[in-house]
């Protein structure tokens, strides 16, 4: 054999296997990053749970019916394992807090406690922050999902059972709708 041919197939059998390596290297690092942005979202989940009997307090001296419907439907919730179990689990925590503080604005007292704004406060908060850490997570998922779908990751993604991951989505309970803006019938701006 030559010299050259030893030489080149040595130095393609290093490139490959770097290859290798960094890219199943790449998948367990998106992985990590994932599993450390879910833990960021879990941490404020649960800051938010326990928030919600202060809520529920607060609110139920005013609206005992809505505030027991809501505490009804929180005592059901379970830690759930997989992405798209929790945040359906959690989007039905959301509606009702939404449903909660909807209720809070008809009674002009309690939207002018000072416990209320303090609490109303700490969820707004706490609600950025599952944003901003769900915005981390959702980041990561999509890096590894394209990692995961790319030619010739997707030999390796295939090899040793990466798969893509779902991304993670929840409204605030805190954000507002707008309002539907309609101009009537006529459109030309005459009066």
């Amino acid at each position: 054999m030559r010299p050259e041919f030893i030489i080149l197939t040595a130095f393609l059998t290093i490139v490959i296997c770097g290859w290798l390596i960094g890219t199943y290297n790449k998948f367990i690092k998106y992985q990590n990053l994932i599993e450390e942005a879910w833990s960021s979202i879990d941490v404020a989940l649960k800051r938010r749970f326990n928030l919600i009997p202060n809520l529920v307090s607060a609110i139920k001296g005013y609206s005992e019916h809505e505030s027991e419907i809501f505490e009804n439907k929180t005592n059901q919730m379970k830690p759930d394992n997989s992405v798209d179990e929790r945040m359906e689990s959690e989007s039905q925590v959301t509606h009702s807090l939404s449903n909660l503080l909807a209720v809070a604005e008809a009674y002009p007292d309690l939207k002018a406690s000072v416990n209320f704004l303090e609490l109303q406060k700490s969820l707004a908060e706490i609600e950025t922050d599952i944003q901003s850490a769900r915005h981390r997570y959702n980041g990561y998922v999509a890096r590894l999902n394209t990692l995961v779908e790319s030619f010739p990751a997707s030999f390796i993604a295939s090899k040793f059972g990466f798969q893509k991951q779902s991304y993670f989505s929840l409204d605030l309970a805190t954000q507002r709708e707008l309002p539907e803006v309609g101009f009537g019938d006529d459109t030309t701006g005459k009066a």
